[in-house]
């Protein structure tokens, strides 16, 4: 409907509600409103709360898009409510929205999470600058441009919580230091005035916990407010494991090394090979999944055993490029 100018959309909202000190299980309530253009999502819990329930609790502070308090999610999408404007997710979901918390097992009331877990992986990777510094210094450490061009954007991060809590290895592994750790790591890592990157490093190398677990869905890429782009880092951080020689030769690492081999062999990954290589006899242990695969028709034992692996044409080309790029080899 219109009112005076401004055209305005009807939209139901449905609201996750729980009390973690009265209710025993989390619901939904059904909220309808009129939404106008300019309108964020923060303005509809505003509007939930001012004029439907007062009870009804979330996190705000800045309203700039800065302090990070204010995330929760619009239909399974990670969102700062204070920066995305209300139609938009309209459009592009239909006129029913539905308001989560980052983490619906984290939930303390309605869209406040408990953040403990976070804050104490971000701690972890000691998130600031580690040196000596004179106690009387005569004059302030001057970064040149190249150096502060090397952060990649990792110190726009404001540690909202949303690629943490978007990536699907935190939701399976309580070890995994998660994307945002990552991207805080690599941060004060590659800072020239730093001097604890390797201990760093080794942190960010252990198996479980670290970079080589994560599975390069891309979704902290997707829930980034700030175009961190946590995905990068963590690339980054592989590649600085290898380099200074903090990665150890375990499946994860073979896994990446398989890679490179199979190119420089083939052009092409052979994807049995790079299993193989990367776990040995281990890969016994994949026999059931093996069989089931079987089963489904998506593998063909016979086939397998006969399969030559093209080469490409431009392998030569192809490995030359490899030659020039690698820098380092697992030892």
């Amino acid at each position: 409907m219109e009112n005076g100018n401004e055209q305005k959309q009807e939209v139901t909202i449905k609201a996750f509600r729980f009390n973690a000190e009265t209710d025993y299980l989390p619901y939904y309530k059904s909220y309808k409103m009129e939404v106008g253009k300019d309108e964020l999502i923060l303005d509809l819990l505003n509007r939930i709360k001012w004029e439907h329930d007062g009870s009804f609790s979330y996190r705000r502070s800045c309203r700039h898009g800065i302090c990070g308090a204010c995330g929760i999610k619009v239909n399974g999408k990670a969102t700062l409510a204070c920066k995305q404007n209300a139609i938009e997710l309209v459009e592009l979901f239909g006129d029913e929205l539905i308001f989560e918390p980052q983490s619906k097992k984290r939930a303390v009331k309605d869209m406040i999470i408990d953040k403990g877990d976070f804050w104490e992986k971000h701690a972890e990777v000691k998130p600031y600058v580690e040196t000596k510094v004179e106690p009387h210094p005569s004059s302030e450490t001057i970064m040149s441009q190249e150096q502060v061009e090397q952060f990649l954007d990792a110190d726009y991060c404001i540690q909202c919580g949303a690629c943490h809590y978007a990536c699907p290895v935190l939701e399976v592994n309580e070890d995994y230091l998660g994307p945002a750790a990552f991207a805080a790591a690599y941060r004060f890592s590659i800072d020239p005035r730093d001097e604890a990157g390797r201990d760093r490093l080794e942190k960010t190398s252990e198996m479980g916990a670290g970079v080589w677990d994560c599975v390069k869905c891309f979704e902290c890429a997707e829930a980034c407010p700030k175009d961190v782009n946590p995905i990068e880092k963590i690339t980054k951080l592989h590649n600085m494991q290898f380099e200074q020689g903090v990665a150890k030769r375990n499946v994860a690492t073979k896994h990446a090394e398989g890679f490179i081999r199979s190119i420089k062999k083939f052009g092409y990954l052979d994807e049995q090979d790079i299993v193989l290589y990367s776990e040995g006899l281990g890969v016994v242990k994949h026999l059931s999944e093996a069989l089931k695969m079987i089963k489904a028709g998506k593998v063909h034992p016979f086939d397998i055993a006969k399969k030559k692996m093209p080469r490409s044409k431009n392998l030569d080309e192809i490995q030359k490029l490899i030659e020039i790029s690698q820098t380092n080899e697992l030892k």
